[in-house]
């Protein structure tokens, strides 16, 4: 993001008329989330005073529920993490969650002084699909419980806040399109590795989303593998072959039992064979799924991220080598077919803490240009 910009150049950007622009420009003042910096000193003539966002203005809070965990970030405006925590779960249902969220954001604003805690809003994310029970084949991917209840209003009911919820792939690639691998990047799919997998898609700057919030279900649909499915078993969907869960699953079978993130990569840096032999299997399964994104959504790169450790995604992404031929299989690329996010394991909670911003600044959800 840009350090500050003028009036001209922020209307230049948002393609607004001055007199807009002069008007937001106040309102966001008046309201702490911007800053006025004084005059650029270039050239001649009077020079443009200069805005940027507040640092220490009021903060946004992101909340990502799983089925086993619950990851809370409370972000400044400018992105960075002021308090984030990871605790576990033995009951994700709306009996129960959105007090624990009201309480763990709570905590975390009292770890702060008390000048530096106001919340604009709270971004939730979820594992969808939403508003269907029952549809992943790996188990606990989805929430149960949840079909027929207004996620919002439960949420803010117990927090006190204004709160909005989205999917949590969905909120992991807004997250790496304003802080990771995609802010200068237009068009691109973002591969989320949750205790499911997920896709997300920001299209000409803008999230994909779907008609119910549902886009990019990519788990449940059923691939071959390039080695086809004798290697493996019968065929399944996807995510019961590529998923944090399918990988613990695997390693228990093997009675391996990682509860971490860090568990994982001290497996990794073994060099542990069951680890080895998933990763393998991983890429087989991934690889005719990047081409086929490719092919429908033609983007400038894939994204893989989300709650596996860097080293494990970039060993995935080796092994994805030959990827099948595609309308992505150009001699001359900016960007390699294939990269791994940036943002890590608060990528949806991040995205999550974007979204009360966006939400208030932007209801269509554009991110359009993240370096304005």
């Amino acid at each position: 993001m840009h350090d500050h910009l003028g009036r001209t150049e922020i209307a230049r950007r948002a393609h607004l008329t001055p007199q807009a622009v002069a008007n937001i420009v106040y309102e966001l003042l008046e309201e702490g989330l911007l800053i006025e910096l004084g005059r650029l000193r270039s050239g001649r003539g009077q020079p443009p005073i200069q805005f940027a966002v507040n640092p220490d203005g009021p903060l946004t809070a992101g909340v990502e529920i799983a089925a086993d965990h619950m990851v809370t970030a409370l972000v400044d405006l400018s992105g960075g993490v002021r308090a984030q925590s990871i605790i576990s779960l033995s009951e994700a249902g709306p009996d129960t969650v959105p007090g624990q969220v009201a309480q763990e954001v709570e905590r975390l604003q009292t770890s702060l002084r008390a000048d530096q805690n106001k919340l604009l809003g709270i971004g939730v994310v979820m594992p969808g699909p939403f508003e269907v029970e029952g549809m992943s084949s790996v188990g606990p991917a989805t929430l149960p419980g949840w079909t027929g209840v207004d996620p919002a209003a439960l949420f803010s009911r117990a927090t006190g806040q204004h709160v909005v919820v989205e999917n949590d792939a969905t909120a992991a690639v807004v997250a790496e399109r304003l802080y990771g691998a995609g802010r200068q990047l237009g068009s691109f799919c973002f591969l989320y590795f949750g205790v499911g997998l997920g896709l997300g898609v920001i299209q000409d700057g803008r999230p994909l989303r779907g008609a119910f919030g549902n886009a990019g279900e990519i788990g449940h649909l059923s691939l071959v593998p390039r080695k086809g499915t004798a290697r493996y078993g019968p065929a399944g969907a996807l995510e019961r072959f590529v998923s944090v869960f399918a990988l613990r699953e695997r390693l228990a079978m093997a009675g391996i039992y990682v509860a971490t993130v860090q568990d994982i990569q001290k497996l990794h840096d073994d060099q542990n064979q069951t680890l080895v032999e998933w990763i393998d299997m991983a890429a087989d399964y991934l690889a005719p799924t990047v081409a086929m994104l490719e092919n429908i959504f033609d983007p400038e790169t894939v994204i893989f991220g989300g709650g596996l450790p860097d080293s494990v995604l970039e060993a995935v992404i080796a092994a994805l080598d030959p990827l099948p031929v595609s309308v992505a299989t150009r001699h001359q690329r900016p960007l390699p077919r294939v990269m791994r996010g940036q943002t890590g394991q608060l990528t949806a909670a991040l995205g999550a803490a974007a979204l009360p911003l966006l939400d208030t600044v932007s209801p269509h959800l554009s991110i359009a240009d993240p370096t304005g």
